[in-house]
């Protein structure tokens, strides 16, 4: 079994992919930074399991640094590398209506933070011979596609499919994967449902006829990280469920 950090993954779609990692045997390191409560409320459910929490701001490149001191301390070498953390601003406008503090926030939290990250994991995922980072961007991401009124939050996912296919190529001698993975329309209590609870609520706007999930991401973000699943690298891959996310608001 390995390692996993997860950033902000006490919830929504972050606390599937923590529950999946947990329930496979991982040991896994969780960032959360607001909600304690929901913090303290997945550690008493996997009080058996080898769940280790740290409070951290994903925006914050000493929170980052300790983050990866505490989970290599705690439970050793780091395996699985998965940036769920990504702060995302839900008012829709234009790029114009942007503030520089918003452009900055979505910039630092979205794709500073990925680069900090694999500086600090990169090292002895190398040293092993053995490594899973996995990023998040959104659908059309892979060929720039321009998203209206998420100018910030798109320019920044954009530079990761970059980032997260330039690590791809850079460290595979290494053992080392990296992939995107892009989720659809996945919104409230659906983030943190089963696949099997989606089958019981027809979904009208997505072509399969139900909602996206937490645990279609989990399950990806799992294969994904799999020993054999080491062919599978620099890849983008949109899990929308036909749905065309980034235009149904035109």
């Amino acid at each position: 079994m390995g390692h996993a950090v997860i950033t902000a993954g006490t919830k929504g779609l972050g606390l599937k992919v923590t529950e999946a990692f947990l329930e496979a045997g991982h040991q896994v390191t969780v960032s959360f930074y607001r909600d304690e409560q929901r913090a303290v409320q997945l550690k008493q459910r996997y009080k058996h399991h080898n769940l280790h929490l740290v409070k951290a701001d994903v925006t914050n490149k000493q929170d980052l640094t300790r983050l990866i001191k505490e989970a290599t301390e705690q439970n050793g070498a780091i395996d699985f590398l998965i940036n769920n953390a990504g702060p995302f601003i839900f008012e829709r406008k234009k790029l114009m209506d942007y503030s520089d503090d918003e452009w900055d926030l979505m910039i630092r939290g979205n794709l500073d933070a990925a680069f900090h990250m694999a500086k600090l994991t990169i090292p002895t995922m190398r040293k092993q011979g053995f490594g899973r980072i996995v990023n998040y961007g959104f659908q059309g991401a892979n060929s720039a596609s321009g998203w209206l009124n998420r100018a910030a939050f798109a320019a920044a996912k954009v530079g990761l499919v970059s980032l997260t296919k330039t690590i791809a190529l850079e460290e595979a001698e290494y053992g080392i994967t990296s992939n995107m993975i892009c989720p659809g329309n996945i919104i409230g209590e659906m983030k943190e449902s089963t696949i099997k609870d989606s089958r019981h609520q027809h979904d009208r706007h997505t072509p399969i006829g139900r909602s996206g999930t937490g645990e279609d991401i989990a399950r990806t973000i799992l294969f994904l990280c799999e020993k054999d699943s080491d062919m599978i690298t620099g890849s983008i891959i949109e899990i929308t469920g036909g749905l065309d996310v980034i235009n149904r608001h035109r």
